[in-house]
């Protein structure tokens, strides 16, 4: 059953003036192994965990970087959370993510559905699972 759905687009350029104007947004707002990335996909980035709120409901006392971005062996992106926004799944009966990210014609967008597939396995372990199979790329 999906619970929610997000949907979330940024103006790339816009974004970078944002990132120079602000110091300190970037480690603010992305894990350390984000931080690097091309501004193109900070910006698909930062539009995912835009659509993750929105998909749960945007909840109050959200830390950015306990959502991000990791990408499962054949380059798709996988939509990891701990903390904050596992709890908030979790409290929804949220045990599955499916995500979708582009850049292009300098514009970057992020879809974002979240799941209660109603697997009791599934939904027990749903923070570990995440934090689990998306690495160590959490904050830190």
């Amino acid at each position: 059953m999906i619970i929610g759905t997000g949907i979330d687009v940024v103006d790339i350029a816009r974004f970078e003036e944002q990132i120079a104007r602000t110091p300190g947004l970037v480690a603010r707002l992305f894990t350390p192994l984000e931080r690097d990335l091309h501004v193109r996909s900070l910006a698909a980035r930062f539009a995912a965990k835009e659509a993750a709120a929105k998909a749960l409901k945007a909840p109050p006392g959200m830390i950015w970087q306990h959502c991000w971005i990791e990408n499962d062996p054949s380059g798709a992106p996988v939509l990891c959370t701990e903390g904050t926004v596992a709890e908030e799944a979790r409290r929804q009966g949220i045990d599955r993510w499916h995500l979708t990210m582009t850049h292009d014609g300098g514009i970057a967008m992020a879809m974002v559905i979240a799941e209660r597939t109603g697997e009791p396995a599934a939904a027990a372990a749903a923070g570990a699972r995440a934090a689990e199979s998306c690495g160590d790329g959490a904050a830190s």
